[in-house]
C-alpha cells in the first residue's frame, strides 16, 4: 500500500504555514486530534466540566485501551500523566534504594533523569554507573552484561536520546534485565510515534513517553506503562484518594491497577486528544511510519553531509529520525534563526540535555532537525538548501 503523504498533509493544518522539522520537540497535531480537544473544551463551556466528562466517559476510558494497544500491554498496566517527566518520576521515585544499590544508565541519558539519579544517590547512598558504549556510540549490551551483580537495583536508559540520532539497543537490554531479574525502566519519549514500541518485545518493566512529540498529540500529556507484578509491589511517593481510596479512618487501599500513579483531577480534553493521536498512528501503522521516517532522515543526513563546513553528529548503526548537526563558524541559535526566517522549524539541542555524552564528544549546542512521515522530500531538501547558502 502506497504511503499517502498528501492525505496526511491535508489533515495537518500546520503544513500550510511552516516546514515543520521539529517533531522531536513537538509534532504538528492532525485535524482529528485538534477536533477531539476543541470539541470537548466547547462542551465543557456549554454544560460544565463535570457534565462534559460524564458525557465522554466511555471515550475517556478508552484512552487506556488505545495506549495499551500501542504498547502491546494490558489496560490495567497504563497510567495517564501530565507529561513524560512526571510519568518517569512517578515510577522511579517509587523504587526503594539502599546504600550500595547500583543504578546503571547510558552515557546519553536525558538530563532530567540523571538529576533524579543524583538526588536519590545523595539521599540513599545508591551508586550511579554508566554503561560503556560500543564503537558506534551505542550502549554496549556485552559491557552491561559484565556489570550485572547482586547489587544492581535498576537499569534505566533512554532508548532514543534527545539528540545524536542514536537508537540504543533497548530490546537487548531487556533480555539482560529479564535474565538477571533486574528492574528495567525505559524512557521512550523520542521513540513512541516514530517506531513500534511494544513492551512485550522490549522486555522493560516500565516505559514512559509523551504525547507531544512523534505521536503528534497535545502538549501536557504523557503516559506510564508498568508491568503488573512490579506495579503491585510499588507504592507511589505521593497519593490521593483516587490512587488510594480512604476506606477507614486509619486506612487506605491502593488501587490494583496502574492508576495508583494518577490523581483525581485531569485535563480531559488533552487526554481525549492523546487517545485520538494514538489511534491515528495505529491506523497508519507504526511499521509504515518508521520506514517513512527512516527514509526522510537518511535523505536529510546525506544532504547535510554533502555540504562543506557542515558536520552531522549522529551516532549508531541504525539512527532514528533526529538529525543533529553544526555549521562551521555559525552558532546553533543563529542557524536556527536563519532557518526560521526561511519558514523552517528546527530546534537547538543544548549539551546539558545529554551532559555525559556531550562532554565525552566535546559537543557544542547543536541544530536538531527531526522529520516525520507527513514531511516531504522537498521540505527536507529545502532545509539543506538554506544551510548550504550559509556555508557557501
Amino acid at each position: 500500500m502506497a504511503f499517502d503523504v498528501a492525505k496526511f498533509r491535508s489533515e495537518t493544518p500546520g503544513v500550510a504555514h511552516r516546514v515543520h522539522l521539529n517533531n522531536a520537540g513537538a509534532g504538528l497535531m492532525p485535524q482529528p486530534v485538534l477536533d477531539s480537544i476543541v470539541s470537548h473544551l466547547r462542551r465543557e463551556a456549554e454544560i460544565g466540566g463535570y457534565e462534559a466528562a460524564g458525557e465522554a466517559a466511555d471515550q475517556i476510558d478508552g484512552v487506556y485501551d488505545s495506549v495499551a494497544r500501542l504498547l502491546g500491554a494490558e489496560r490495567d498496566e497504563i497510567a495517564l500523566t501530565e507529561n513524560a517527566t512526571v510519568a518517569w518520576q512517578l515510577a522511579f521515585y517509587a523504587i526503594a534504594f539502599q546504600p550500595g544499590d547500583r543504578i546503571l544508565t547510558a552515557r546519553a541519558e536525558y538530563a532530567a533523569n540523571y538529576v533524579a539519579f543524583l538526588q536519590v544517590a545523595k539521599r540513599t547512598g545508591a551508586v550511579i554507573e554508566v554503561i560503556p558504549d560500543d564503537g558506534d556510540g551505542m550502549l554496549d549490551p556485552e559491557a552491561l552484561e559484565r556489570m550485572i551483580d547482586g547489587r544492581v537495583r535498576l537499569i534505566a536508559i533512554t532508548w532514543v536520546p534527545t539528540n545524536g540520532g542514536l537508537r540504543n539497543p533497548a530490546a537487548a537490554v531487556g533480555e539482560i534485565a529479564r535474565r538477571h531479574g533486574v528492574t528495567y525502566l525505559l524512557d521512550a519519549c523520542q521513540a513512541v510515534g516514530q517506531m513500534p514500541t511494544r513492551v512485550d518485545q522490549l522486555g522493560c518493566d516500565v516505559l514512559t513517553a509523551t504525547g507531544r512529540k512523534f505521536l503528534r498529540g497535545p502538549r501536557g500529556t504523557g503516559f506510564l506503562y508498568i508491568r503488573r507484578d512490579l506495579m503491585r509491589r510499588l507504592e507511589p511517593l505521593m497519593l490521593d484518594h483516587f490512587a488510594a481510596p480512604w476506606v477507614a479512618p486509619d486506612r487506605y487501599e491502593l488501587r490494583s491497577d496502574a492508576r495508583r500513579f494518577e490523581t483525581w483531577e485531569n485535563n480531559y480534553a488533552a487526554r481525549l486528544g492523546l487517545g485520538r493521536a494514538v489511534d491515528y498512528a495505529l491506523e497508519i501503522g507504526l511499521d509504515r511510519i518508521e520506514a517513512r521516517c527512516r527514509a526522510l532522515s537518511a535523505r536529510l543526513r546525506d544532504g547535510l553531509r554533502g555540504l562543506s563546513g557542515v558536520t552531522v553528529h549522529d551516532l549508531g548503526r541504525d539512527p532514528a529520525a533526529i538529525v543533529t548537526f553544526s555549521v562551521k563558524n555559525r552558532d546553533a541559535a543563529g542557524v536556527q534563526q536563519t532557518l526560521a526566517l526561511a519558514g523552517i522549524n528546527v530546534s537547538v539541542s543544548s549539551p546539558s540535555s545529554t551532559l555525559l555524552d556531550a562532554k565525552a564528544r566535546g559537543l557544542p549546542p547543536l541544530v536538531r532537525a527531526s522529520p516525520h512521515y507527513y514531511n516531504t522530500e522537498d521540505e527536507v531538501d529545502r532545509l539543506v538548501s538554506v544551510v548550504s547558502a550559509q556555508v557557501s
